[in-house]
């Protein structure tokens, strides 16, 4: 996934937790040697929208429209979160990562605990950059995620200075508040504010679906979703807006002109009835638009390989097949998810310099067979169950389809466990 969409039939050599050579013969001796088998060796996914504090809300909370579905299942079991149960649900959702073939995820956690949710992704070995979820307006909220702004802000903060560059720089912390429903004015201009400071990340939704979108004009006065984050001094480079489903010309004139990311989740916009983004209209302008599977509360799956598919044909469908081509769409699961992180020079390609963030996909699966072009068979036929391994800074954190760090069935027990406590709790059982 280099600029030239080189396919070298070859070696991968890594050294010190980066990728020192992509040739076709490595004779140099190297104190592990990873057999590939002939499969296909390509850069880890990189997802852009992620809530590993929801993985365990997974089939909680169907079926329901966006608004409904945030506060008769997902805030309330948010705000009965303990740290136990938030340890168990990011437990699960890396681990899922990882053997499916994400490398790394940019994810929005809850209002509290967001430590545990660090401590979980550094032991799982998952490259993340996370953000404590920011709320102090909504008072359809649960009261436990109703925060004081300067509160919310300090905690950030707090945050930020504890874990920024951590676990090697594998770790990254951003400023995540939800969306502008459940933000006051002055805690998005503070956002701004710091993230300029900080050269930090902002992480939020935007225009995922038209109930929201009513709500923020009637907050702003009759502006849109993005017309009224830019009137914060929130539209900059750093801006990763997920979703943005209802964006119109001159919302995607306003995405291009300040270099706004988008995170593209079709997966969740699906089952939630939220609609399609405009792709390849967003792209066109020169838009980075990466990949998301969003959460497993409104997903249920956080297969990279899925929202691959499901990118591409849902295009086809919308407008005409070609229109979003495989390649360019392993390119936003790779190079445009970099690009969003602020990664693009240390991953999302296999060069020499980059960190050595890579999978191993096998080929010998008979629904990757016969395989003439490897976009199309990534894109089209490979899933998440075909990645035989995977390597974040260097470290083979899964082998043979198994994960390394982890006891992937106690994984399971604990977290269908802590599942069934948090749903009682919130009382969504």
């Amino acid at each position: 996934m280099n600029d030239r969409f080189d396919i070298v039939q070859g070696d991968v050599s890594i050294k010190d937790g980066r990728i020192a050579a992509v040739s076709s013969n490595i004779a140099e001796r190297h104190d592990r040697v990873l057999d590939a088998g002939g499969g296909y060796v390509l850069p880890g996914l990189i997802q852009t929208h992620i809530h590993l504090c929801q993985t365990l809300f997974r089939g909680f909370a169907d079926d329901l429209p966006l608004m409904d579905w945030l506060r008769r299942r997902v805030w309330p079991m948010e705000a009965a979160h303990t740290p136990a149960t938030l340890r168990a649900s990011a437990r699960l959702g890396a681990t899922e990562l990882l053997a499916s073939g994400t490398t790394a995820v940019l994810t929005m956690e809850t209002v509290h605990d967001t430590d545990v949710v660090f401590e979980a992704v550094a032991e799982s070995g998952l490259r993340a950059t996370i953000g404590k979820c920011m709320m102090d307006f909504d008072a359809d909220v649960p009261k436990r995620l109703q925060e004081e702004t300067r509160a919310s802000l300090d905690e950030s903060l707090s945050i930020r200075r504890r874990w920024d560059g951590a676990s090697g720089g594998r770790l990254h912390a951003a400023f995540a508040p939800r969306f502008a429903v459940s933000c006051s004015r002055a805690l998005l201009e503070a956002v701004a504010s710091v993230s300029a400071d900080h050269h930090a990340l902002v992480h939020t939704h935007a225009s995922e679906s038209r109930d929201e979108i009513a709500i923020v004009r009637k907050i702003s006065g009759g502006l849109s979703n993005l017309e009224y984050l830019a009137s914060l001094r929130l539209a900059t480079p750093r801006l990763c807006a997920a979703h943005c489903v209802w964006v119109d010309d001159r919302e995607q004139s306003l995405l291009a002109d300040h270099d706004v990311k988008v995170m593209h989740c079709p997966g969740s916009n699906l089952k939630l009835g939220s609609g399609i983004a405009p792709v390849p209209e967003m792209r066109a302008r020169g838009i980075t638009v990466s990949l998301g599977a969003d959460g497993a509360a409104c997903n249920n799956r956080l297969d990279m390989f899925e929202e691959m598919r499901l990118a591409a044909v849902l295009q086809a469908m919308r407008s005409r097949p070609g229109i979003l081509p495989a390649r360019d769409v392993l390119w936003m699961a790779t190079r445009a998810g970099a690009r969003t992180h602020g990664l693009e020079d240390e991953i999302g390609s296999l060069e020499p310099g980059k960190r050595a963030d890579l999978i191993v996909v096998d080929r010998d699966r008979p629904h990757l067979a016969p395989g003439p072009d490897p976009y199309s068979t990534l894109v089209y036929a490979a899933r998440g169950s075909d990645v035989r391994a995977t390597i974040v800074d260097g470290q083979l954190l899964v082998d043979e389809f198994v994960p390394l760090r982890v006891d992937r069935v106690q994984v399971a027990v604990e977290a269908r466990a802590a599942a069934h406590e948090l749903a009682g709790r919130a009382g969504v059982v």
